[in-house]
């Protein structure tokens, strides 16, 4: 024991390796704070709905029980959704960072609802918020590079290097001080995502997987700086070329990866499938009304026996076409799902070969923050969706009076369906 302390307190006489080593837990801090910090904004704004939601729906109430009008109780209130953040999710935002996690949808198209504002390409965000997935796949390498770079071409341009391997146990010796650095570096970097785990309350086996896929990607660096250190260059150069690894192996095959992977797999934008949704319900103005409710009773029978449309404007009209327009879109919307999710297995399947896609893939997964979660989040909004269609279209096929006391039938999103 006493010759662990030895060389621990060996290393951290180096004034370059104390700096490495605090400056890593503080930056772990920072993005665990920060990322903590962001997901306790995100459940202030979830615990803000039933309020907001509240107001809303008594200023519809009173307006809608003059007439007692289901089309108009249908037309005008929003019914909040959210996606509520997993206990991990502080550790890597993933695409809760640039997907909605809350959504107000009526009981109109829902196609347009969802995807209005989707322009990007949620399968691959690179390089992120900062968060504790930041500081381990991008910034931790950097780490293990300043502790590792120079661990024996340091003692050979110090004139110990043949000393030390000519002692009995040199191999010993080596293994000892890799094992310290690599000890303190797993140290620096997950006792604040430890910390920031308890608190959130995440269960013990998530939190020590994450530790161990932390604690394999630095072993990574610490080989490949091993493999480079048998070149027997200077410890400059040694720092430039894992530094150049770093930058090849972290960002610019990524990156690369991913420019061919969209080309590979072209999918259009989330905007143009609410453009086509939206154009054909505008179309539905151009069309006989008949043709409309004609399209609409065969694929919803049951509401085919219906009274007859009446002379001008009715509701019942009105969201026939909203629902064909959704479901004019719906192979298109199962061919752009399918082609993210093709990108998304083959970015997942290149961390195979890619720590850092690997690393990043696997804690977005376990925070329930990936393109999975967000897709899982849609089905429970459509889920929701379809039950508010079925509660207003009882009354607005049927005539039936909508009052005031009827608004607290509708449906309550579960945000667990």
């Amino acid at each position: 024991m006493a010759i662990w302390l030895h060389e621990t307190r060996l290393l951290l006489r180096s004034r370059m390796a104390v700096i490495a080593l605090v400056l890593l837990a503080v930056l772990s801090a920072a993005a665990v704070a920060a990322g903590m910090v962001e997901i306790a904004r995100q459940r202030a704004a979830i615990a803000a709905i039933p309020a907001a939601q509240a107001e809303d729906v008594a200023a519809i109430a009173d307006y809608v029980d003059r007439e007692k009008d289901g089309g108009s109780a249908a037309y005008y209130t929003f019914h909040p959704t959210w996606d509520s953040p997993a206990p991990l999710a502080f550790a890597a935002i993933g695409m809760r960072d640039v997907a909605p996690y809350i959504l107000r949808v009526r009981a109109l198209g829902l196609e347009a609802q969802i995807y209005d504002g989707d322009t990007f390409n949620p399968e691959l965000a690179l390089p992120g918020r900062f968060d504790f997935a930041f500081v381990l796949v991008f910034l931790a390498p950097l780490f293990a590079i300043a502790l590792f770079h120079d661990l024996k071409s340091g003692e050979r341009e110090a004139g110990r290097a043949r000393m030390l391997d000519a002692m009995p146990a040199a191999r010993r010796l080596w293994l000892r001080r890799r094992l310290v650095r690599f000890a303190l570096l797993v140290v620096a970097l997950t006792v604040p995502f430890i910390v920031g785990a308890l608190m959130s309350g995440v269960a013990i086996g998530p939190m020590l997987l994450i530790v161990m896929a932390a604690a394999a990607y630095l072993l990574f660096w610490i080989g490949l700086a091993g493999l480079v250190s048998q070149l027997g260059h200077g410890s400059t150069a040694n720092a430039a070329t894992l530094a150049g690894l770093w930058l090849i192996l972290v960002l610019v095959i990524p990156t690369l990866a991913n420019v061919v992977i969209n080309h590979a797999i072209p999918v259009d934008e989330g905007a143009k499938i609410a453009l086509a949704q939206r154009e054909n319900v505008h179309h539905a103005w151009e069309i006989p009304r008949e043709d409309t409710m004609r399209r609409f009773y065969a694929s919803h029978p049951q509401l085919a026996a219906s009274p007859p449309l009446p002379e001008g404007f009715h509701y019942k009209w009105y969201f026939a076409f909203h629902q064909n327009g959704d479901e004019s879109v719906r192979n298109r919307v199962a061919m752009y799902r399918n082609a993210l999710e093709r990108r998304a297995a083959t970015a997942n399947a290149l961390g195979w070969f890619l720590p850092s896609v690997g690393v990043q893939a696997l804690l977005t997964r376990l925070a329930q923050t990936d393109l999975a979660a967000q897709f899982a989040y849609q089905d429970r909004i459509r889920d929701f969706h379809r039950r508010l269609r079925a509660f207003y279209y009882g009354y607005i096929f049927h005539d039936r009076p909508f009052g005031k006391a009827d608004f607290a039938k509708s449906p309550a999103f579960d945000k667990s369906t």
